[in-house]
């Protein structure tokens, strides 16, 4: 399960680094995220399969308190900012940031290019 955590934590991370936003306060917020599923992973090997998805989703709910919502989708062309979600919702094979409003796949979990999708 070791390895499930550490490739979370590099494809999160490599998604915060695309993003700009991956101050030290920041990565300690995937660090307590990583750790925190730990606990539930080794309550559940067969379970390595969300484990990626359950990290971007931990980090995404911490972030929302420190700094905003994040990623921010920068596909749709409206005024209207909004955020990505990893879908599949529970986690599970292949997790991929979809936007909010049309539903569309943007990427791959650690896949974000940084083409401004960051806080907001």
């Amino acid at each position: 399960m070791t390895d499930q955590l550490l490739s979370a934590r590099a494809t999160v991370m490599r998604d915060l680094e695309a993003t700009g936003i991956a101050s030290a306060e920041i990565v300690s917020l995937l660090e307590d995220a990583v750790s925190e599923r730990r606990w539930w992973a080794e309550q559940w090997p067969q379970g390595a399969v969300y484990v990626g998805g359950l990290v971007a989703q931990d980090v995404q709910d911490a972030l929302l308190e420190k700094v905003g919502r994040w990623p921010l989708c920068t596909q749709c062309e409206d005024d209207d900012t909004h955020p990505l979600y990893i879908q599949p919702e529970l986690g599970g094979p292949d997790p991929h940031w979809v936007c909010e409003h049309s539903g569309t796949v943007i990427a791959p979990l650690g896949g974000l290019d940084g083409r401004g999708s960051d806080a907001g």
